[in-house]
């Protein structure tokens, strides 16, 4: 301002020398006094990682890619969800609370095109296909144009009439955001914002409301301005892009040139007032007075736009290190090459001038980039003063363009969330014999839920016999689930099975299978259910993108061996890992009589429709195993004499090589004689052995080839039948 009014005055009073020494003047006035930058600052770098909700808050101009935590403009008290559960046959019921909450994030004092990702507290919220990974009501954008109107959500809380509609801010609604994830608090939000304009010419020219603009023809993928004027606000790259204002101001000027006008020795005056004068006055500093390092602090969008920094030095002595936050959005290269063009920019700046000149210094204004023809480079017009009839030029040597492209740069690792879509949910029921040490009292049922890439969890519903759903909590973490791919024939229960092998598919290609030696198989490691047969193997090989070949198996563990047949393939596959199956049973509060039905259903986030899965309980950890190691032998009367030995569901290490536990209330056995299917006799003993004497063989007609199936009475259930053939 005082530039173009003293420029006038003195043009008036002392014509085109007037004039120029009047916006000589001028300059300084609005450099120096008028438009000296205040001492508030903005906002660093780190300022843009932390949601707020404080009034005053400064609320950055967003441009480009960025990710910005905003401020809460906005929220409603938390709502309570209340679950009963449980409470059937005498048991107590449980009562579980949850929380939601609606609110309105400030992103930008700047409209925004759109918006990306969202990470609350560091997780993935929403991912960049605007899939969320926690259940949320609905989501709004506001894209912060003149013309938005309020948000009908706010505006039915508030009231129309004191409902602003923010225009020129965009913000983010959220409507019943589900907050158990969080701690049953609103979570810390960043937000990945699409604003439009990247050239440094747009930023400036944006933030100056087209008052001014910039020759620089950098980019960067994303910048976030704020400050109390238009220089904090562009303060930041002109520190990192070493600009300068030329002329009135209106333009900024790189370091890069190209150089606007050449200083021939022939305008230098050596006279002044008859006194000789030198022209050229040569200025320099100390190599240990400029910065040996230089760091640039920067958003990398390789690491999910969180801060990253890269660090250049120079060779020579010194100890100063500088560095520069630059609340932008660089790769680690061009942060780097950043880096070393500014080091080598204040290294070049080290060497000074001033020239004095004839009138004809008059057209050249500060911050203009010259060329010298006794001197190599381009030099920076830093001041312009009148001094004794001569023009007075200090000049700093530029950098210039050309600097040494990087190396190698690496942005460092983040432990990245995988960005995929919930997708439906798999949903498996499992009837399982104990497994732990211990007598089971009660069927053991467990329910295992999966999904894709991106699944997380399901809420779990109990169907009762009218088709009600019972909301029962929600699924365990995501199992590992699949099915075979190939026909298991049956193998060997006694020694490990290096015959056969196992194919298996995965539901993912994220999914993994493992190798296990001896020990650890020992305590229980790579235990999976196929079908409804319990199996370990030793070695998983991956064969393919979610598939493996298990091999050295050990088969009908737990005494599962009886549904080693039909195995075929489609047959579904589950790793068994306690931490991520579910007790349905206690969840809803049942016992799970035989005989009785249970029928789950889970819905995800990801679910038009929901999972369903159904068994008949069947109590397989109330049943006691099958006899083993049955034989048959005449018995010298006409008759014959079978013995079995017993084995217990409370004895499945059998640590001391004793006699196992009884794990009844009584010992007893039901023996069969079959022909076929049909039944010849049937009897009940006490003891691991009976006698088929002559008068029953008389009795029953019996000859030819028979099958003799023993079976244990235990005090919940029949067990499942040892057999051996015989011919009389």
């Amino acid at each position: 301002m005082a530039t173009m009014v003293l420029t006038a005055v003195g043009t008036a009073l002392g014509g085109p020398i007037g004039g120029a020494i009047g916006g000589l003047i001028g300059n300084v006035l609005d450099r120096e006094v008028l438009f000296k930058a205040k001492g508030r600052e903005g906002a660093r770098l780190s300022d843009l990682q932390l949601q707020t909700s404080s009034y005053g808050t400064q609320m950055p101009r967003l441009f480009g890619r960025m990710r910005v935590a905003g401020t809460v403009i906005w929220a409603t008290d938390l709502r309570e969800i209340r679950t009963k559960s449980g409470g059937g046959k005498g048991q107590g019921s449980s009562t579980s609370y949850s929380y939601s909450a609606s609110f309105a994030v400030a992103l930008s004092a700047r409209g925004v095109r759109s918006i990306g990702r969202v990470w609350a507290d560091g997780n993935l919220l929403r991912g960049a296909a605007g899939d969320f990974k926690t259940q949320v009501g609905a989501f709004r954008l506001h894209d912060g144009g003149e013309d938005q109107a309020p948000d009908p959500l706010i505006a039915s809380a508030q009231g129309a009439d004191m409902t602003p509609a923010h225009r020129g801010i965009a913000y983010a609604v959220f409507e019943d955001l589900l907050l158990s994830d969080y701690g049953n608090r609103i979570p810390s939000l960043t937000f990945e914002a699409d604003a439009g304009a990247v050239t440094i010419d747009a930023i400036v020219g944006a933030l100056s409301e087209g008052q001014m603009g910039c020759a620089a023809a950098e980019e960067v993928e994303g910048f976030a301005a704020s400050g109390a004027d238009l220089s904090e606000a562009i303060a930041p790259l002109v520190d990192a892009y070493g600009l300068g204002l030329c002329g009135d101001g209106g333009q900024l000027v790189g370091e890069a040139g190209p150089a606007v006008a050449s200083l021939d020795p022939a305008t230098r005056c050596s006279r002044i007032n008859g006194r000789a004068i030198d022209p050229v006055e040569r200025l320099g500093a100390g190599a240990d007075s400029v910065a040996l390092a230089l760091s640039v602090r920067h958003h990398d969008p390789a690491r999910d736009y969180q801060a990253g920094v890269q660090r250049v030095t120079r060779p020579g002595p010194g100890r100063i290190e500088r560095g520069i936050e630059l609340p932008a959005v660089l790769s680690g290269g061009a942060a780097r090459s950043l880096a070393r063009q500014r080091l080598d920019g204040i290294w070049a700046g080290r060497d000074r001038m001033a020239l004095r000149g004839d009138w004809r210094a008059l057209e050249l204004e500060p911050g203009m980039i010259v060329a010298l023809a006794d001197a190599p480079g381009l030099w920076r017009i830093e001041e312009r003063e009148w001094e004794a009839m001569a023009v007075r030029l200090a000049l700093r040597r530029l950098a210039g363009a050309g600097a040494r492209a990087p190396g190698s740069v690496s942005s460092g690792q983040i432990v990245r969330q995988v960005d995929a879509p919930h997708g439906p949910t798999r949903l498996m029921l499992a009837d399982l014999p104990r497994l732990t040490e211990g007598v089971a009292n009660a069927p053991q049922l467990v329910a295992a839920a999966s999904g894709g890439a991106g699944w997380r969890s399901a809420a779990l519903y109990a169907l009762d016999a009218g088709g009600t759903a019972e909301p029962i909590g929600r699924t365990a973490p995501r199992a590992v689930m699949g099915q075979i791919d190939a026909t298991l024939p049956p193998g060997s229960t006694l020694l490990l099975d290096t015959i056969n092998s196992l194919s298996v598919t995965l539901l993912a290609e994220d999914m993994e299978l493992a190798s296990a030696d001896g020990a650890a198989l020992a305590q229980g490691r790579n235990l999976c259910l196929v079908g409804q047969e319990l199996i370990q193997f030793g070695q998983a090989v991956p064969t393919g993108p979610a598939s493996y070949r298990l091999e050295t198996l050990r088969r009908g563990l737990r005494g599962t061996e009886w549904a080693m047949a039909g195995q075929g393939a489609g047959t579904p596959f589950l790793l068994i890992e306690a931490d991520r199956l579910v007790d349905p049973l206690a969840a809803a509060g049942m016992e799970g009589d035989i005989g009785a039905t249970m029928r789950l259903l889970a819905i995800g986030i990801g679910d038009v429709e929901p999972a369903t899965a159904e068994i008949a309980i069947s109590g397989a950890a109330l049943v006691p195993p099958a006899p083993v190691h049955l034989n048959a032998a005449p018995d010298g009367a006409g008759g014959w004499r079978i013995g079995w030995t017993r084995r217990s569901r409370a004895g499945w290490r059998w640590t001391s090589g004793g006699e196992v536990p009884l794990a009844e209330e009584s010992e007893r056995y039901e023996a069969r004689v079959l022909d076929g299917d049909r039944l010849v006799r049937r009897a009940e003993v006490v003891e691991p052995a009976w006698t088929y004497d002559a008068a029953m063989i008389a009795a029953d007609g019996a000859s030819g080839p028979l099958t003799i199936a023993v079976r244990q009475i235990g005090t919940r259930a029949i067990g499942q039948p040892g057999m051996i053939d015989m011919v009389l």
